[in-house]
């Protein structure tokens, strides 16, 4: 038997940061169990090879149920099964989302995760190019800085959008998100800058940190509702660890519910029907779910366009903006330009070309994880119910009017060719909500499966223990009430700062006890 202090389950964006942090202490034991494995292909560490780790090894390679919406297509949700989780196989922007976003996670009963409370958490993960600011920290592990050879094209959708009446921002993660500029990026050296290689691989030789690869964990293990450690499978052999403190679940938006209701934490209904021994009754797990949605306008280049550089994420430039004029909010659409013909495959060219995406930010649909089986081994069901709400379809009505007049503008005459998407002829409201739920796709940010707050609809309270049972938090993308505005890697790395800082708090005070009743 082996025995630590913390369990953590999954070295993603999240478990790399609370491992990293917990064993800052040399006298507390931690053991990472990550089912993925080390990266291993060339392509991980050059920007520009991301789509070419989809579907690889290193990819859960997640697929949604028939979506009702959107003609009865399945998603394909790319997920890290690898050191580093999604951090090693995204497109590395680094996008903190919108201070209206943890204001309203307070106000929905999450005391201590307004955006002052927060801030201070991304500085300090953040080695910044810009240097140490109010907004921006340089004494983090994380990287962050500008693309290094940005297309023209992504240069000139900036511009276009400067001149079309929208601001220009130099940095979307400061006092304003509202505007156009280039997105910063997780990139060291020109390489990618993961979870794992920024807060894992450094700290590898601490004694008290043991993490296993290739370990696949199948259940949470209890006595009563108190969480005594973990069943996984290592080298097709059971194993079991336990601990002195606490389990950390980081395993994601759909792993992370799945595990709990693998362990019989979950809809009661839905256990027994699986024959999962019930611990607690909580509804609420794998229901919340949210994700980003994004749909193309495509362009021909009238020239041959130089390919994107290596150290290109392709989506190199982007617009925040709000289509109501509220200002009292996060702005509600996001663009991502990108110098190739990115679109959906019914739709692809040869040749030149480039485009740009929009997204809706603070989408109204809402989707849920289910388990297929009582086995560990089957992926969960995935039912996102992407435009499910008309709202979501009118936006991104909205936003493809607004590339166009974006492209249309005369800073692209010198480059702009055919419309290959959704194309000329496709003009009226009713014909581009049909291009929309044929080709619109993930922008791979699901979040909020195990939703933080003190309602009945939660599963942890504000401090990410789980409702009902003992010694057992979720830290990662699953607890966020709603999504915020951007992508979700910051903010997941923030929310395991701030919870390594929880987690050690408890750890006094339970050592305190202890010494007490010793």
């Amino acid at each position: 038997m082996t025995q630590y202090d913390y369990i953590v389950i999954g070295a993603g964006s999240a478990g790399c940061v609370v491992a990293n942090r917990l064993t800052q202490d040399g006298k507390t034991t931690v053991l990472l169990l990550e089912a993925g494995n080390p990266p291993n292909l060339p392509e991980h560490e050059v920007p520009l090879g991301w789509i070419k780790l989809w579907g690889s090894e290193m990819d859960w390679a997640y697929f949604t149920e028939e979506e009702p919406h959107l003609n009865g297509r399945k998603i394909y949700c790319p997920r890290g099964k690898v050191l580093g989780g999604s951090s090693s196989i995204n497109a590395m922007i680094y996008i903190r989302g919108n201070r209206h976003d943890y204001d309203r996670w307070q106000e929905l009963g999450n005391p201590g995760w307004s955006y002052q409370d927060i801030l201070p958490y991304f500085k300090k993960s953040e080695n910044q190019q810009w240097g140490a600011s109010e907004f921006h920290g340089v004494d983090g592990e994380l990287s962050v800085s500008d693309p290094i050879a940005p297309a023209v094209t992504s240069q000139r959708f900036v511009e276009a959008a400067v001149a079309l009446g929208y601001e220009r921002n130099l940095d979307f993660n400061a006092e304003q998100q509202e505007g156009a500029g280039l997105y910063q990026l997780t990139i060291k050296d020109g390489k990618r800058h993961s979870a794992a290689a920024a807060f894992l691989v450094p700290i590898l030789d601490r004694p008290n940190l043991t993490v296993t690869t290739g370990a696949l964990v199948t259940r949470l293990l209890f006595e009563g509702t108190r969480t005594v450690g973990v069943e996984y499978i290592h080298q097709g052999t059971i194993h079991q660890s336990f601990v002195n403190q606490e389990v950390i679940l980081s395993a994601g938006a759909f792993d992370s519910p799945k595990l709990l209701m693998l362990s019989g934490i979950g809809n009661a209904e839905h256990l027994r029907a699986l024959d999962i021994p019930v611990v607690v009754n909580l509804p609420s797990v794998g229901q919340n779910l949210q994700d980003h949605l994004h749909v193309a306008v495509a362009h021909q280049a009238t020239q041959d366009l130089p390919q994107p550089a290596s150290t290109s994420n392709i989506a190199e430039a982007g617009l925040f903006l709000y289509t109501e004029g509220r200002l009292d909010a996060a702005p509600d659409l996001q663009f991502y330009s990108a110098p190739v013909l990115w679109t959906h495959p019914a739709y692809a060219r040869e040749g030149s070309g480039f485009a740009a995406t929009v997204c809706v930010t603070n989408p109204q649909s809402r989707g849920s994880v289910s388990l297929r089986s009582a086995s560990p081994n089957d992926s969960p069901i995935i039912r996102m119910n992407y435009l499910q709400s008309e709202s979501d379809v009118q936006k991104l009505v909205a936003g493809i009017k607004i590339i166009r007049q974006l492209f249309n503008s005369s800073i692209f005459d010198e480059f702009r060719g055919e419309e290959v998407a959704p194309g000329a002829n496709v003009t009226s409201d009713e014909a581009l909500r049909a291009y929309i739920r044929e080709t619109c796709d993930t922008v791979y940010h699901p979040v909020g499966t195990c939703k933080m707050g003190t309602d009945a609809d939660s599963v942890v309270d504000p401090e990410l223990r789980v409702h009902g049972v003992e010694g057992l938090r979720v830290v990662d993308a699953s607890i966020m009430p709603t999504l915020t505005t951007g992508n979700t890697n910051a903010p997941t790395i923030m929310i395991a700062e701030k919870a390594a800082n929880l987690i050690k708090a408890a750890g006094r005070v339970l050592e305190q006890v202890s010494l007490k009743t010793a």
